[in-house]
């Protein structure tokens, strides 16, 4: 992205309506307020449990400070990113707000976001430099601290695999060459499945192949979309489709959770926080899974993408930028804070200390058998791969999930389709003003 100075020379021309009822909750703008006496700040915040956390703030490290922070829940997604916009819009944002990472170049390029590298900057050795990138936008500047992380691995039927004979897949050949193996030892059964309705997993599995999809060249934005690393992705899960090797039903189905409980299906990429959804979906194979790092392109590699993920960052309507980004670091380094986190709201902390501590310390119920889960998260979670989101990542996952649907339940040309998502992506950003090279 371009400097912080030159950022509204990109600005997006989101689509906000003034009302207020969106307003209603709005936070501490008002310039009244001496930094040197009592401070309140608002944090709006889609995690569970935040208000528990804050209370260990207010009780401890911000009763000395005299900050005071007051957690008001909200939806997450593009209608929180709106909500901040909208408020944005009337100098009402709030002091601080939780932002997934793809979100955070709209609301910079909204001139919403402050950059707080002067508060922070010191805690870029608490986190795997591919993660703290994903908040400084590849400049100077710092637009939020890293909260939670979804790095990407490979989850197996440890029973099946050994019962059909199969190796876990260290390359995406490997992956292939499993599926083939699988599907004619037991044609009923499928290694995995494409879903077209998870653009981030998409995204996540590009990024571990080297994809940047946003970046710019001077004042100009360049899409990527359609780049040779993508290509690689598309090509090779749209062959499996059309060869028939892994299913291409959606995930998150009653159907796909019986596929999962029942062995139908008996792998899945996915990222840490699966075992929570391996709970709900498949709870009659507790203990029969186990976790590997994500199947790399080449035998000599080490990286995974990204699936999730948020940060917490200050607004520029803030009176209050030193005070907010005290609380943000807190929240986000502490270590009484982020076992909070972790037990109320059930994140895996994107700081590297806390990976390996507390709440950490023990595999997830759910994978007893595998004592060192968390041990291999932490070192996977290290070699995750740089990001490049762009101001309307909500326009290419919709186009994702339009185009490849169409292909996946076709079984047509996945090139095509991500053809189609990068076309959607810039006539979309020609139509609010932004200048485009190809």
């Amino acid at each position: 992205m371009p400097h912080t100075k030159r950022r509204r020379l990109v600005t997006t021309a989101v689509a906000v309506s003034l009302g207020a009822t969106a307003l209603a909750a709005c936070g501490s703008g008002d310039d009244s307020k001496a930094e040197s006496g009592p401070v309140s700040l608002t944090y709006w915040t889609w995690t569970p449990g935040m208000d528990k956390v804050v209370d260990l703030w207010n009780k401890g490290p911000g009763k000395k400070d005299r900050i005071t922070v007051t957690v008001k829940k909200q939806a997450s997604g593009d209608t929180l990113v709106t909500k901040i916009l909208t408020a944005h819009k009337a100098h009402k944002a709030p002091d601080l707000v939780q932002a997934e990472y793809q979100a955070l170049p709209t609301l910079v390029s909204n001139d919403a976001l402050a950059d707080i590298s002067k508060e922070v900057g010191d805690d870029e050795a608490k986190f795997a430099e591919g993660v703290w990138q994903q908040t400084t936008l590849g400049t100077d500047a710092v637009y939020a601290v890293p909260q939670d992380i979804g790095p990407m691995m490979f989850y197996y039927r440890e029973d099946l695999f050994k019962s059909y004979g199969l190796k876990v897949p260290t390359t995406w050949e490997q992956f292939a060459e499993t599926a083939r193996r699988l599907k004619k030892k037991a044609p009923d059964k499928d290694l995995t499945t494409f879903s077209a309705n998870d653009s981030g997993l998409f995204a996540g599995l590009a990024q571990q192949a080297g994809a940047k999809w946003w970046t710019t060249s001077g004042d100009r934005w360049r899409v990527g979309i359609d780049d040779a690393a993508t290509r690689k992705v598309a090509t090779f899960w749209g062959g499996l489709v059309k060869e028939g090797v892994i299913d291409n039903q959606p995930m998150y189905t009653p159907s796909w959770n019986k596929a999962l409980d029942t062995g139908k299906q008996i792998a899945w990429v996915s990222a840490v926080w699966a075992p929570g959804t391996l709970t709900t979906a498949a709870p009659d194979t507790k203990g029969k899974w186990a976790m590997a790092p994500l199947p790399q392109w080449s035998a000599e590699q080490d990286v995974t993408g990204s699936w999730g993920g948020s940060s917490t960052a200050v607004t520029t309507d803030s009176a209050h930028k030193e005070a907010a980004a005290e609380f943000a670091s807190w929240l986000n380094t502490d270590h009484d804070a982020l076992n909070a986190l972790a037990k109320e709201g059930g994140i895996y902390p994107a700081s590297t200390s806390a990976q390996l501590s507390g709440a950490f310390s023990n595999p997830p119920a759910y994978f007893a058998n595998q004592p060192d889960f968390y041990t291999k998260a932490a070192d996977i979670a290290k070699t995750t791969a740089p990001s490049a989101w762009g101001p309307n990542v909500n326009v290419a996952y919709t186009s994702f999930k339009d185009a490849f649907g169409a292909a996946a339940r076709n079984k047509s040309d996945f090139a095509a389709a991500l053809g189609k998502m990068q076309d959607d992506t810039v006539a979309d950003m020609k139509k609010q003003g932004f200048e485009v090279a190809r």
